[in-house]
C-alpha cells in the first residue's frame, strides 16, 4: 500500500532513527498513487496508474551531511540505507551554510485530502475524457486535453523528534480545442483538491467556444493596450514574481527588491494600494502542506498588502545570518480580487484586448522582472463592452511589477495552478510584435 497512515508513517521513520549513528539524521517518507488520461484527435491515446513509496535518509557528522533514498523497507534494507547516507556523510565536504536540524514543531492541520478524489477509478477517467472529446466531435472540433488525479502523503521525521505527517490529494485538467482549418484554438485548465468540483465538459465548452470565435483573426499594430488578463494568463506573471521574492537574492543585489546601492525594499509601497497578496495553508480553496522540506511550519503570510512588501521568504541560514525569521516559500498564494466576473470586466472596457493565456514565456532582467512571451489559444479585441473580433498573437515584453502599477480593475479570483488569482483589467501593457501562432 502507498498510502501510509499517520501511524504507520511515523513506525518506518523511528525505525530508520533507530539504526542511525550520525550526529544527526533526517527522513523524508513519500507515497501515493499517480493516475492520468490523454487525448489527441478526439481520441484517447494514453491511460494509466502508477504508485511509488519512496524513503529518503540524510545524515549529518559535524557540516558534512550525505543522503541515500530507498524503496524498499524490510529492517535490512533500511540498516543498509542508513550506513550508506553516513557513509557519504562522512565522505562529503563541510556546508559553511549548515544550520543544525529543527526539534519538535507544531503544524496546522489543512483540509488537503478529498475522499473522491481519492476514489477516482479509471471508469471516472474515462468518463471524463468522453465528456470533453464529445461535444468537440459533434461541432467538427478537435480536442486534446489531459487529466491528472493525484493521492498521496508526506511525511517528515529526525532525530531531534520533529514528526510531521500530511495526506492530500488533487486533479489537474486542460484542454486545448482546435477548428477543422486549424486557424481557431481555444483553451481552459482546471485543479482542484476536490474532483467534485471539476466538469471537465463545463471547461471544454469554454475552450469550444474561443476556438470558434477565434478564427480569422486581424492583425493589429503592436503597441501599448489596455488588457483583460484571464486567470490562465496573470498566473504565469505573478508565480514568477512570488518565486523572486527572495531575501537573499534581494541583499545581495540580483532581484528586483534590491535597492542600489544597497539593502532591500521590504516595507516599501511598489505597486497599486489596492494589491494584497497572501498565502494560507488553511485556505479551504487551495490548502496547502502544513510544512516546508526543512520542516518549517508553514502559516498565513502577507507578502504584499496595500501594495506595501511587508514579507520575502529566507533560507534558515540566511534568517540567521540577518537575524530574523526564516520565511518559507509557500506552496500557493491569493491575491485579493473583487466581485465582478470576467463578462463584467469586459463590459466596461471601452478598448482593449482580452488574453486567454500566455506561453513561452522567458526571463529578460531579473532585476526589473521582465518577462517575454507570446499570447495564445484566444485572444479577442474588445471595443464599446464587447468582443469585436479575434486577433492575431503578440509577443509582449511587460513586468509584473510595472503591471501591477498599471492595474484598472480586478475580477472574482478563481483556482488556477494551486493558487487563487483575479482575472485583471491592466492599461498599457506592452506588446512589442506580432505572432503568425494560433
Amino acid at each position: 500500500m502507498t498510502i501510509l497512515t499517520k501511524e504507520e508513517a511515523k513506525k518506518i521513520i523511528d525505525k530508520v532513527l533507530s539504526f542511525s549513528k550520525a550526529d544527526e539524521m533526517s527522513v523524508a517518507l513519500s507515497g501515493g498513487r499517480t493516475g492520468n488520461i490523454r487525448y489527441a484527435r478526439n481520441s484517447v491515446s494514453t491511460s494509466g496508474e502508477s504508485y511509488n513509496l519512496s524513503l529518503s535518509i540524510t545524515a549529518v557528522f559535524g557540516k558534512r551531511s550525505g543522503t541515500s533514498t530507498i524503496n524498499e523497507f524490510d529492517d535490512k534494507s533500511l540498516e543498509k540505507a542508513v550506513r550508506r547516507a553516513e557513509e557519504i556523510a562522512r565522505l562529503a565536504p563541510e556546508n559553511p551554510e549548515f544550520v543544525p536540524a529543527l526539534g519538535p514543531q507544531q503544524y496546522l492541520e489543512p483540509a488537503s485530502f478529498s475522499q473522491k478524489t481519492a476514489d477516482i477509478s479509471p471508469d471516472y477517467r474515462a468518463n471524463a475524457a468522453f465528456d470533453s472529446i464529445d461535444p468537440c466531435s459533434k461541432k467538427n472540433l478537435t480536442a486534446a486535453g489531459y487529466m491528472e488525479d493525484r493521492t498521496g502523503f508526506n511525511a517528515i521525521g529526525n532525530s531531534k523528534g520533529l514528526f510531521g505527517y500530511n495526506k492530500a490529494t488533487s486533479v489537474d485538467f486542460s484542454i486545448t480545442v482546435r477548428t477543422a482549418d486549424g486557424l481557431g484554438s481555444g483553451y481552459a485548465i482546471r485543479d482542484f483538491n476536490d474532483v467534485s468540483k471539476l466538469s471537465t465538459k463545463q471547461a471544454t465548452e469554454i475552450a469550444m467556444q474561443k476556438a470558434m470565435a477565434s478564427t480569422s483573426a486581424r492583425a493589429l499594430e503592436p503597441g501599448k493596450y489596455t488588457v483583460i488578463l484571464e486567470p490562465a494568463a496573470s498566473i504565469d506573471l505573478l508565480q514568477n514574481m512570488m518565486r523572486s521574492m527572495d531575501a537573499r537574492n534581494a541583499d545581495e543585489g540580483r532581484s528586483f527588491l534590491s535597492k542600489k546601492g544597497g539593502g532591500i525594499r521590504l516595507g516599501e509601497k511598489l505597486f497599486d494600494e489596492r494589491v494584497n497578496i497572501y498565502s494560507d495553508p488553511m485556505n479551504l480553496e487551495i490548502p496547502g502542506s502544513p510544512f516546508a522540506g526543512d520542516g518549517r511550519p508553514q502559516e498565513k503570510v502577507y507578502w504584499i498588502e496595500n501594495g506595501v512588501v511587508k514579507n520575502l521568504t529566507y533560507s534558515r541560514y540566511w534568517a540567521e545570518k540577518k537575524g530574523v525569521k526564516a520565511v518559507p516559500n509557500p506552496g500557493g498564494f491569493i491575491m485579493a480580487g473583487g466581485t465582478e466576473s470576467l463578462a463584467d470586466l469586459i463590459k466596461g472596457t471601452d478598448k482593449g484586448i482580452l488574453v486567454t493565456r500566455f506561453w513561452y514565456i522567458r526571463a529578460v532582467d531579473p532585476q526589473t522582472l521582465l518577462y517575454t512571451g507570446l499570447t495564445r489559444d484566444g485572444t479577442f479585441y474588445i471595443e464599446n463592452g464587447q468582443i469585436k473580433y479575434p486577433i492575431k498573437n503578440f509577443r509582449f515584453n511587460e513586468s509584473p511589477v510595472i503591471m501591477l502599477n498599471n492595474l484598472e480593475a480586478m475580477g472574482k479570483p478563481t483556482r488556477i495552478g494551486g493558487s487563487l488569482v483575479p482575472p485583471l483589467k491592466i492599461r498599457d501593457f506592452t506588446f512589442s510584435s506580432l505572432s503568425d501562432a494560433v
